[in-house]
């Protein structure tokens, strides 16, 4: 890690009109997968932490796309 990755990481990096349907995409599977998880496991504090963990790899797969960065 360096400081280019660090600027890369914390600016704001607004959404190309080709980027666009990707990030929709990845939140509509988040969602259908927080909607089984929530149909299918009782309410609990293991329920919260997978929906959280969801709304997590949502959030970093939303970045990956943002920061266009190949590794």
């Amino acid at each position: 890690m360096n400081r280019d990755d660090l600027i890369t990481w914390f600016t704001y990096h607004a959404p190309t009109p080709d980027q666009l349907p990707k990030y929709e995409a990845i939140r509509a599977a988040a969602l259908v997968f927080a909607e089984v998880v929530v149909q299918n496991t009782p309410p609990s504090a293991d329920q919260t932490v997978a929906i959280r963990k969801i709304r997590e790899a949502a959030m970093i797969a939303n970045a990956s796309i943002a920061c266009e960065r190949v590794e």
